[in-house]
């Protein structure tokens, strides 16, 4: 019983380690927007390292045609601009030049909405996925070894009645 307990925290610990490399290296921001607020984050991205950046925005309070975003590469020149159509986007950008990179979150109304939104380089897909499986497979391993440990136990118990 103690050793399925220690696959199953094993198996958790993975999956926050998990999250964590997904997230490395992208930066978070979080505020209100209004025409006279944006929400800006920045990012430092080498080509050595990611030839591909991404961009997430959520809006709290969508509302049409009312915000839109900017990627501006390092020597300041706009790689990306386009409104946000719904609550929640997310876009890959090529990094052809090391140096910071910002994501500039902006609206057209006064009305202020609060925002969220992340940049960073592309989280590596194969290191996910490995890590993916393997913490899934001992999580696994660990509850259906306590099930089946259950499963037995209440068997023994009927046998003896």
């Amino acid at each position: 019983m103690i050793i399925l307990g220690l696959l199953i925290v094993t198996g958790l610990t993975m999956t926050i380690f998990e999250n964590q490399v997904t997230l490395e290296g992208i930066n978070q921001g979080n505020g209100k927007i209004s025409t006279t607020e944006t929400v800006t984050i920045s990012v430092e991205l080498d080509t050595s390292k990611t030839p591909l950046g991404v961009f997430a925005v959520q809006i709290m309070e969508f509302k049409e045609n009312t915000i839109f975003v900017k990627v501006l590469d390092p020597t300041g020149n706009e790689i990306i601009s386009q409104e946000v159509n719904k609550d929640t986007i997310e876009k890959e950008f090529d990094v052809l030049e090391s140096g910071t990179y910002q994501l500039l979150i902006q609206s057209y109304s006064d009305e202020e909405i609060y925002v969220a939104g992340a940049i960073g380089p592309l989280p590596d897909a194969d290191k996910k996925f490995i890590i993916s499986i393997i913490s899934t497979s001992i999580l696994m391993i660990g509850m259906i070894g306590l099930v089946v440990i259950g499963v037995y136990g209440v068997i023994k118990k009927n046998q003896f009645r």
